[in-house]
């Protein structure tokens, strides 16, 4: 609020497993424990600031998920152990029951099967046998009700967080991953839901192709949607998931809107994405739905990448905003779409960023690219010198001078720092999603300075 903002952009929430990717979750629906903070609980009087203190992580720029993993769940047991349920509980599992019976009851046989993803079960549970899943909930009740627990808790703190981002003018961005993980409660309790043979594996899997960026392509491993499913009962999975979504956040960025029109396709099993190939999604009969059911929704639709003229034509007969990221503007691998990005083409309705969670930060990006591009960004921004720092400056007030409707900034462009402090490097494992914000880097000076800017270009 002292700097000026008016929207707050975060990743998905969701429950996260290994990579520690939120593209990646347990649940479409639930909220990572990991989140919930141990101060409320002793406030609450579930926990002791001793037992706190016992588990802190001390302060430090990278994450320790492993020393996480270890302790927040013996902590939160704790909590549940003293946890008294109340109306307000019981009206939480009421209300989202539609979701959380499956993911608690598949969070407790999972952790029962030392963390195995459901497709390695013993057959009846896998199918969800009835009676199997019955003697599953009697013998498993009280992790399955630890597991609510997290959730109300999760719950509970972030509408409260919410609220208060409300009452400073704050909107919350929040994301949809196109795709669900397939070790998640999701695949397991509806694989009518993905494109899975007759023993619930899947046929085919999500990715993307190869190109200057990843030579073999990019095998997410996703289950693919079974659309002419989703067709028939009216697009009521995809209803449900935005109905919800909009419940925590003001506005909802879709991932990879491209695979609405056309999703690429690579055969289960395979170590690279350079046999798959591209098939037609759903398209606007799904949008379309979306607004009948759900009224205009606030909606932001991420379609980087390599844009083909029907995504191009999605997009705006969707009315979405949709994406631009200046560091693409002058990347000389990308021609074909390179022009789009400059923000002389910028029409109102699209939202720009110098970079996002994918890409390097300004000052890793100006660092790493070719003298020829450094040439066309000093020849685009004209009164440039070239000093490295100044790059972080004077690409911010480049896009926030554009004509772009909504314009976000990573923290760490307005911090100026070099890519130890990138979040994600697609394609990698172990070195992502560990980078924080740490206390004192957020000055007063910096408030100042991101007030000024949004005053100059209105955007306040």
């Amino acid at each position: 609020k002292k700097a000026g903002q008016s929207y707050w952009q975060i990743l998905p929430l969701g429950p996260t497993g290994y990579g520690d990717s939120p593209y990646q979750s347990f649940s479409t629906y639930a909220g990572n424990p990991y989140f919930i903070d141990l101060k409320t609980l002793v406030k609450e009087g579930l926990l002791t600031k001793k037992e706190c203190k016992e588990v802190r992580c001390k302060e430090q720029k990278k994450i320790d998920y492993e020393k996480i993993y270890q302790n927040r769940f013996k902590i939160l047991k704790k909590a549940y152990r003293r946890f008294q349920k109340n109306d307000k509980y019981e009206k939480f599992l009421e209300e989202n029951a539609f979701w959380l019976e499956d993911y608690c009851m598949y969070m407790a046989i999972k952790d029962a099967h030392e963390g195995k993803s459901w497709s390695e079960w013993e057959e009846l549970l896998k199918k969800r046998e009835k009676t199997a899943l019955e003697k599953v909930k009697e013998e498993l009740e009280d992790e399955i009700g630890f597991y609510q627990f997290q959730q109300y808790e999760f719950d509970r703190q972030w509408k409260k967080l919410h609220t208060y981002a409300k009452e400073q003018g704050i909107q919350i961005i929040g994301d949809i991953p196109i795709y669900v993980a397939f070790d998640s409660a999701d695949a397991w309790a509806a694989p009518e839901l993905f494109q899975f043979d007759e023993e619930n594996n899947p046929i085919r899997v999500a990715g993307c192709p190869p190109d200057a960026f990843a030579k073999t392509g990019q095998l997410w491993g996703n289950p693919l949607y079974n659309w002419e499913y989703h067709q028939k009962t009216g697009y009521a999975w995809w209803i449900q998931r935005i109905r919800y979504c909009f419940q925590h956040y003001d506005v909802v960025r879709i991932d990879h809107f491209r695979g609405f029109d056309e999703y690429y396709a690579i055969p289960y099993g395979d170590k690279t994405a350079e046999r798959g190939w591209w098939e037609k999604g759903p398209g606007m009969d799904l949008f379309r739905t979306v607004s009948q059911r759900l009224g205009q929704k606030d909606i932001i639709a991420e379609d980087l990448g390599f844009m083909t003229d029907s995504v191009k034509r999605l997009v705006e007969e969707s009315g979405y905003p949709n994406m631009k990221v200046i560091e693409f503007a002058f990347d000389a691998r990308d021609t074909g779409n390179a022009s789009d990005y400059l923000p002389h083409n910028y029409t109102n309705n699209c939202v720009v960023y110098t970079g996002t969670h994918d890409n390097e930060t300004l000052l890793g990006w100006y660092s790493d690219i070719t003298p020829e591009e450094r040439h066309m960004v000093r020849e685009y921004l004209w009164n440039f010198h070239d000093d490295e720092k100044g790059i972080c400056r004077n690409m911010i007030r480049l896009v926030m001078g554009s004509a772009a409707g909504r314009c976000i900034i990573p923290i760490q462009d307005y911090l100026q720092l070099d890519n130890t402090a990138r979040i994600n490097q697609p394609s990698t494992l172990g070195i992502n999603w560990k980078w924080r914000l740490t206390e004192g880097q957020f000055t007063k000076e910096l408030q100042k300075e991101m007030l000024a800017l949004v005053t100059r270009f209105g955007r306040r």
